[in-house]
């Protein structure tokens, strides 16, 4: 037989990857250390045999068996085998937990797990992001009898009593936009609350509760007059009858999740609050799902270059290794240096929102962290679907081919710029983060804090020009609002890379204080790719090329 290309291996997601054991090194506590490397080891040695095991298999899918041989409606899903082991190692290895601990750096520990997990999960990830967020929900709604039903549940340590809570808010009327929200809240002569309605995309319908927007009966129209029911899908292990699954749908990646369309014609539902404001009610919600759409895309950008580095040190051409030859090492530091930013800010956004739960943030820790949140999930979004983009354009044709994996990380990558708020929609949400509580103030000091950790003259110059001309195109744009958004995007991005920027300083300073002078090289590098994405938007030149 002639020649055999070796295939990417992947090495172990924990011990191998120098970023996070850094980060931890830096700002984990020493005294929780060994319960959370005992979980990341062995989330690792799972990923590694999730990844091999694929490699032996034929790709599986969700299967939904709507009725019994005898005529009965069953609803029934069968799922992969990554998800039927997604309880047992969530609850094992206090991946949902450890984020509700009481000290200030449980979403750091949580969130340090889920990254290195995620991949392997097949996007069991999905509906643990929305356990996450309802159980966050939950305590901030103040609703004690709630509180106490579920909760026990979405946290537990123990498989059997574990339960997974969807969020059911997108409808056929659109995603985003759900002041049209058709589904009705009504009373039954009990005085029981029943949801009627169709809801479009259902990622957590194999969960046993969820959270769902519903318009009580006589309310008036407009998202302001939505109020937030909890629901439970099950009942003695039976999907309620009152929850009919439509269908699956056939979507372009994350095709192990079981997305469904469903009708609720009766489900009996507990209002989480007051009969209104349910959109206020779940924001506590997007933020926790946000933070995980960031890591996930982080992870999923991980995963994207260590298989293209392993590549080139095995793949021989033109007379040498390709790790060795100039052009693709330059292309791989330029998409480590890029994925060292990403990481940097999405953990963060982490470590913060553990922070402000606990009351351990400062004022100003606090009001960034509002506006910190969208721009990481947008910024990582995107770049993850660019960066595994290119870590494919790295296998040449093996790279487009689907036996070989590669084409999955693509696909599925698409998702994280789309789910918890498309590009559009945090953009212009940050602009309403940057209109109130004084938060690029608020920003611009934590940002300086930051790089006054690291004394690195070139970063502080390159991230403060930036914020000047920052603050100089948001005081331009205020008197045109048109413009202001028009440009949302290219402010957005900017303040997401300043704040990546100083966070690699920091990290930089400390680790070269260590003798690793990787980090540094990554920060030289990333700000090289320049900082500034503003532009000067003409709103004649876009009317001209949309007619």
């Amino acid at each position: 037989m002639g020649f055999l290309q070796d295939a990417p291996q992947l090495s172990h997601p924990y011990r191998s990857d120098r970023l996070l054991t850094a980060l931890l090194d830096r700002v984990f506590p020493s005294k929780r250390r060994m319960a959370l490397d005992a979980d990341l080891d062995a989330l690792g040695d799972y990923a590694q045999m999730a990844f091999e095991r694929a490699s032996r298999s034929t790709r599986r899918q969700p299967v939904l068996t709507q009725w019994d041989a005898w005529g009965r409606r069953v609803d029934r899903i069968e799922l992969t085998a990554a998800w039927q082991e997604g309880p047992q190692l969530t609850t094992r290895h206090n991946i949902l937990a450890s984020g509700h601990e009481d000290h200030e750096h449980a979403r750091l520990g949580e969130f340090a797990r889920v990254y290195v997990y995620h991949l392997a999960s097949e996007f069991y990830t999905c509906p643990l992001a929305m356990t996450d967020g309802a159980a966050t929900a939950l305590k901030a709604s103040g609703n004690k009898s709630l509180m106490d039903r579920a909760l026990p549940h979405f946290l537990s340590r123990d498989t059997h009593n574990f339960w997974l809570s969807g969020q059911w808010m997108t409808e056929n009327t659109g995603g985003s936009d759900v002041s049209h929200t058709e589904t009705t809240a009504k009373q039954d002569a009990d005085g029981q609350w029943r949801l009627y309605g169709r809801k479009w995309f259902s990622s957590a319908v194999v969960g046993e509760a969820a959270l769902a927007l519903a318009r009580p009966e006589g309310a008036s129209q407009g998202a302001g007059a939505l109020a937030l029911f909890y629901v439970e899908t099950t009942d003695a292990g039976e999907r309620k009858p009152q929850l009919i699954i439509d269908r699956l749908k056939d979507k372009l990646g994350t095709r192990e999740l079981p997305t469904a369309e469903i009708h609720l014609d009766g489900l009996p539902a507990w209002p989480m609050g007051e009969l209104a404001h349910g959109v206020r009610q779940v924001a506590p919600m997007l933020n926790t799902t946000r933070t995980w759409n960031a890591v996930c895309a982080v992870a999923s950008m991980a995963r994207a270059i260590n298989l293209a580095r392993d590549y080139a040190r095995r793949r021989r051409a033109f007379g040498s290794a390709l790790i060795e030859q100039p052009l693709h090492a330059q292309t791989l530091a330029d998409m480590q240096a890029e994925f060292e930013g990403a990481f940097a800010l999405a953990f963060e956004v982490a470590h913060l929102l553990g922070r402000v739960e606990q009351n351990a943030a400062t004022l100003q820790e606090t009001a960034s962290l509002r506006l910190l949140t969208p721009l990481a999930k947008l910024w990582t979004g995107k770049m993850a679907v660019s960066l595994c983009s290119e870590a494919l354009e790295c296998f040449g044709g093996a790279g487009y081919i689907e036996d070989t994996g590669l084409p999955q990380l693509l696909r599925d990558a698409q998702v994280y710029a789309i789910w918890e708020g498309t590009t559009n929609v945090l953009s212009l949400d940050s602009l309403r983060a940057l209109a109130g509580n004084n938060s690029f103030a608020a920003l611009r000091k934590v940002i300086a804090g930051w790089l006054g950790e690291s004394h690195n003259a070139q970063a502080s110059f390159a991230v403060h020009a930036a914020l000047d001309a920052t603050a100089t195109h948001l005081d331009a744009q205020k008197v045109d609002r048109h413009a202001l958004e028009a440009g949302a995007r290219g402010i957005a991005t900017t303040l997401a890379r300043c704040a990546a920027g100083a966070l690699m300083a920091r990290q930089a300073a400390w680790s070269s204080s260590r003798g690793d002078e990787r980090p540094a090289a990554a920060l030289r590098r990333f700000l090289g790719h320049g900082l500034l994405r503003l532009s000067d938007i003409s709103g004649e030149d876009t009317r001209l090329l949309l007619e």
